[in-house]
């Protein structure tokens, strides 16, 4: 099959197209014939070894966890699925191996979940791990009906979300975003406010008593200002700063979860989530896609079709 491989840590450039034999099929797994797969912050990441202390890695890698695609082989013991299937997943081991930038990726059940038909394949492909990453978030913290929410990245891929589901919850969203990005997160439903210094005057003038929780998406120190946005009891979470603790805070790690999943299809379906494409390169150009997704100026998600 053909994949987008490296094996040595390093930048875009120890990406390679080559030929790889079809992954094994482990019982509660299945054989996916991949559609699409997207480029999260975490692949150029784990791609320059960042994530090495944390993570087993095997070489050669193909990197991605995020794939849509259709079932042509089911292991010995995995009848929640079919040939034929079409399917989404944030397929993440605890070994770095065999990643979704690839024809063919062998995914255990648990990371799976049926396709939202109004989907496409590409559109399909960036939903799982940013999905998953702002609904297990906002679900962790408590968010509940009533609730001020303030997400700060509210324009990013995982913030992008975190607005629909939030507002999905039925929680009010304020989100922080460049002044460029401020229309596209009213139209995501949240209420946008700048970086920097002025954030905090001008989340106390939409949200005077503070707001119930904070969802940190952007690091760089931003969870020091909760206290002065948020009520005496607010709720701190952060999937990009691991002092969120010193703050009275938890730090969040997305897991795969295929009930999870399904209820972030659900959304889609219902018409309380879209999925926003930034854009779309053939396999082959993985590596330019690495490139921008770590240039960090990217509105909404980048996919990788292949095929």
């Amino acid at each position: 099959m053909r994949a987008i491989a490296y094996t040595r840590f390093g930048g875009p450039d120890v990406l390679q197209l080559v030929e790889l034999p079809t992954p094994k099929v482990g019982p509660d797994s299945v054989l996916v014939r991949v559609r699409a797969a997207s480029v999260n912050p975490v692949d150029w990441m784990v791609r320059q070894g960042y994530l090495d202390p944390l993570m087993d890695v095997v070489f050669p890698v193909v990197p991605g966890w995020d794939v849509a695609g259709v079932v042509e082989q089911v292991g010995l013991d995995a009848p929640e699925l079919a040939v034929g299937d079409e399917v989404i997943g944030y397929v993440r081991r605890d070994v770095v191996h065999g990643g979704t930038t690839a024809e063919l990726v062998a995914a255990p059940v648990r990371t799976l979940a049926r396709k939202p038909a109004s989907l496409s394949w590409e559109q399909a492909a960036a939903l799982p791990l940013a999905g998953l990453t702002a609904y297990q978030t906002l679900r962790r913290l408590g968010v509940h009906e009533g609730d001020t929410v303030l997400v700060h990245n509210a324009a990013g891929g995982v913030g992008s979300f975190a607005v629909q589901i939030a507002r999905a919850f039925g929680a009010r969203v304020i989100g922080t975003a460049s002044a460029g990005r401020h229309e596209y997160v009213r139209g995501l439903g949240g209420e946008p406010v700048p970086y920097g210094d002025a954030m905090v005057a001008a989340v106390r003038a939409l949200a005077p008593a503070g707001v119930d929780v904070v969802l940190d998406l952007a690091g760089g120190g931003v969870v020091a200002t909760t206290p002065d946005v948020g009520t005496a009891d607010v709720r701190l979470g952060s999937v990009a700063d691991g002092d969120v603790a010193q703050y009275g805070g938890t730090y969040l790690w997305v897991r795969p979860d295929a009930a999870d999943l399904a209820a972030l299809g659900d959304l889609v379906e219902r018409g309380l989530l879209r999925v926003e494409l930034a854009r779309t390169f053939p396999l082959e150009e993985t590596a330019a896609a690495h490139e921008l997704v770590a240039s960090g100026h990217v509105q909404g998600k980048v996919v990788i079709r292949v095929s």
